[in-house]
């Protein structure tokens, strides 16, 4: 009896110094991504994670890890033909170079709460094996979390039809921004 004692003591003991990690469900857990072009079409689809959890400290977020599936990367409004062409462009060394960088990550680097809810967070995106801090608001939830981010895919090296690294597209130009809705389930 006093050797169970011990053995939940420190579990308790490390939970309560180490943290608790919480890995997210794969199954369920996805980003939507949205790309606009300057024409107002606009396109979307969706991405799985490899990985991915969320440090604790006292109920309180102090890290997490998460990993993307770049091989996974799928267009939603379109069919065919057409659909099966954007998916492979996207994967292409026109954009983000799926074969070469099969995994893009985000490292949560420092938090501050905003409200019992919501997190102003920044973290290390990495894209095409390139690093750039971001900053973005985490929603906690009953399931998990939310996060709605934007990033700016020149700063990865995408440079198709953009405005940063081209001049004179036109109707051709495709924005920098590209808008994520993510949905993260425990």
């Amino acid at each position: 009896m006093k050797k169970l004692f011990i053995v939940i003591l420190l579990s308790f003991t490390n939970l309560y110094l180490f943290g608790q990690n919480k890995n997210i469900n794969l199954q369920l857990s996805k980003i939507k991504w949205t790309g606009k072009e300057i024409t107002t079409k606009t396109h979307y689809g969706s991405l799985k994670f490899t990985s991915g959890n969320i440090l604790f400290e006292n109920d309180e977020i102090v890290g997490g890890e998460f990993i993307v599936d770049m091989l996974s990367l799928i267009n939603e409004d379109l069919t065919g033909g057409s659909k099966d062409y954007l998916e492979n462009h996207l994967r292409s060394e026109d954009f983000f170079s799926v074969e070469e960088y099969p995994n893009s990550s985000l490292k949560i680097t420092s938090i501050k709460k905003i409200d019992r809810e919501k997190y102003d967070v920044t973290g290390d995106l990495t894209i095409k094996g390139i690093t750039k801090s971001t900053n973005f608001i985490l929603s906690m939830n009953n399931e998990g979390a939310t996060v709605e981010m934007v990033f700016d895919r020149s700063k990865f090296g995408v440079k198709h039809r953009s405005s940063s690294f081209f001049s004179n597209l036109g109707d051709k130009l495709i924005y920098d921004d590209i808008e994520l809705e993510v949905s993260l389930y425990f």
